[in-house]
């Protein structure tokens, strides 16, 4: 039975310098939205956030905005958050993880910044300690997350990641086939994806 209902998409607030990125957000909103399945994303209506919830939107999908209110003008515009289908404002950074962690059946990060990389890292801790088997997807769009794969395979084989077989990320290339590969994954899971909430309230 397939557990996935809504995916959460990590991106950067700014398009980025190659125009492919903010494509790739754009066509991978309309994929989850043609597929019936929830966006649930950090509420930007800019750079590539805004191409995925407006990809979304277009296609008649739905989706789950989640904002701290200190953010609301500089990431996106209240105009636009009038758009979603559902806003969620929270008063940190760390709240808004925690909701994004728990209405979200799936993980997947696009290029992006800092904050991109802090959030995917995070639930695929979170993986590692055991506390989900939710997928997650590196949406790799022009080999943006190479340095980073690099890096993980590095760390496993300086014998830094103990149970590499909790945190296995899915990589792919095309926008287009995410949407896929994480159906494929959460037909196949046989845990509940739910997160220990007694553990992520600790976290």
């Amino acid at each position: 039975m397939n557990t996935i209902r809504s995916v959460c998409v990590y991106c950067g607030s700014s398009p980025g310098r190659d125009e492919t990125y903010a494509k790739a957000g754009h066509l991978l909103g309309r994929s989850l939205a043609r597929s019936g399945l929830r966006l649930i994303y950090g509420g930007g209506t800019k750079g590539i956030m805004g191409a995925v919830a407006e990809g979304a939107l277009r296609a008649g999908g739905k989706v789950t905005g989640i904002i701290p209110r200190f953010l609301i003008n500089k990431e996106a515009t209240e105009t636009a958050l009038d758009r979603l289908d559902e806003l969620v404002i929270t008063d940190n950074m760390h709240e808004r993880k925690h909701r994004m962690f728990e209405k979200s059946d799936a993980f997947v990060a696009l290029p992006g910044g800092i904050g991109t990389v802090e959030e995917i890292v995070e639930v695929m801790t979170w993986a590692q300690l055991g506390h989900h088997r939710k997928p997650i997807v590196f949406g790799n769009i022009g080999g943006f997350w190479d340095p980073m794969l690099a890096l993980l395979d590095h760390m496993a084989a300086e014998g830094f990641i103990h149970t590499a077989q909790r945190v296995k990320p899915l990589v792919v290339n095309d926008p287009e086939a995410i949407v896929a590969a994480i159906m494929v994954a959460g037909s196949s899971v046989d845990a509940p994806t739910e997160g220990m909430q007694s553990v992520i309230d600790k976290l």
